[in-house]
């Protein structure tokens, strides 16, 4: 089944930003949906987590330059 998370990325500024995420993100194995907002600074992603784990969305996310703050 399907997991959705809401995760805060301070480093987002742009449009870029979030299409570097959105790319990188939903080409992992298991991930459904990415959604970025540039005001929030937050990303929504949509993962089957029997797939693939919340670490290495997380992981991904910070080798394009974007870590997710905790």
């Amino acid at each position: 089944m399907a997991t959705t998370v809401t995760l805060r990325a301070p480093d987002i500024n742009c449009g870029h930003c979030v299409a570097a995420i959105k790319r990188a993100v939903s080409a992992l194995p298991g991930v459904a949906a990415v959604e970025g907002d540039i005001a929030s600074k937050q990303v929504k992603v949509t993962y089957e987590p029997a797939t693939v784990s919340l670490e290495k969305i997380e992981a991904t996310m910070a080798d394009e330059g974007y870590p997710v703050a905790r």
